[in-house]
């Protein structure tokens, strides 16, 4: 039986995102920073890093996926939803919310086809790296699970 979620599960899932992506933008600074400093808003310092507005802006957008993944992969507020769909719809939702801080933020040129290729690339990228992280802690968990219940089914016999 899975524990309830609360507050400081949504706040952890969120300084996880953040951290992410912090992490990410920091390793591009120094690599494509210099160049892309009068071509993208986030890297407005150039290789020097990135500016307070892009962190908050950041920040803002890892309470909304944090939100996104609660609605989407919580029964509390959909109740009967295939995982399936639950990801699409998660996926859909996070891409619109990422699009619209892409054009109020002015993040990279939006008439040009280059960065929404590669923003999309990355995204594709950092999905299935998620998925990949998740598919292994779900069968870690399953092997444990397994573990204790034939330590548990060994220690019934025992008793008989």
């Amino acid at each position: 039986m899975e524990r309830k979620k609360n507050i400081f599960d949504f706040l952890a899932q969120v300084l996880t995102i953040f951290g992410f992506m912090i992490l990410v933008l920091n390793l591009f600074c120094p690599i494509f920073g210099e160049s892309a400093k009068g071509y993208s808003s986030i890297f407005s310092l150039g290789a020097q890093g990135i500016s307070a507005a892009t962190t908050a802006q950041y920040f803002a957008l890892s309470i909304l996926i944090a939100a996104a993944r609660f609605l989407f992969f919580t029964d509390r507020v959909i109740r009967r939803m295939a995982i399936w769909l639950r990801t699409v719809c998660m996926l859909s939702t996070v891409l619109l919310v990422i699009t619209a801080f892409i054009l109020l933020f002015d993040w990279f040129p939006v008439d040009q086809w280059q960065p929404w290729g590669m923003f999309l690339l990355c995204f594709a990228l950092s999905f299935l790296g998620s998925l990949s992280v998740m598919t292994l802690k779900e069968r870690m968990e399953n092997r444990q699970l397994a573990a204790a219940l034939r330590r548990v089914q060994r220690s019934g016999e025992e008793d008989e």
